[in-house]
């Protein structure tokens, strides 16, 4: 198994910037794609971004164009960006990896960190 911990979240203003950390340990972190995925109260958990252990990103529309998701493999560790926070970016913020190729959907990711808040407020 491989555990990942998420930090970083925080509250931040409208049109400010977070970047989030996700450390992984237990497996050899090369061998894991890595995703980001959010909720927000009352909604369902949707994707925000992933990153293939070959460093191919991929993102979800509403953030595309805001957010970087990157890796430093040798620091176990992925990075997610986020700039020009809106008020619909406010969730819970939670780091997942995969053996698997990293498909946008919760399902594909068995390993999961207990989340870091990101609260966009003015």
């Amino acid at each position: 198994q491989v555990q990942v911990v998420e930090s970083g979240g925080g509250l931040v203003q409208p049109g400010g910037h977070l970047r989030l950390s996700c450390v992984a340990s237990g497996r050899t972190f090369t061998n894991y794609a890595v995703g980001w995925f959010r909720q927000a109260p009352g909604k369902e958990r949707e994707f925000v971004a992933s990153i293939t252990w070959r460093h191919y990103p991929n993102y979800a529309d509403s953030v595309k164009g805001r957010f970087t998701i990157s890796r430093d493999d040798a620091k176990s560790t992925t990075y997610l960006q986020m700039n020009d926070l809106k008020l619909d970016d406010t969730a819970l913020y939670f780091c997942a990896a995969t053996s698997n190729y990293p498909r946008p959907s919760s399902e594909s990711y068995p390993y999961w960190g207990q989340g870091t808040q990101v609260t966009v407020s003015s």
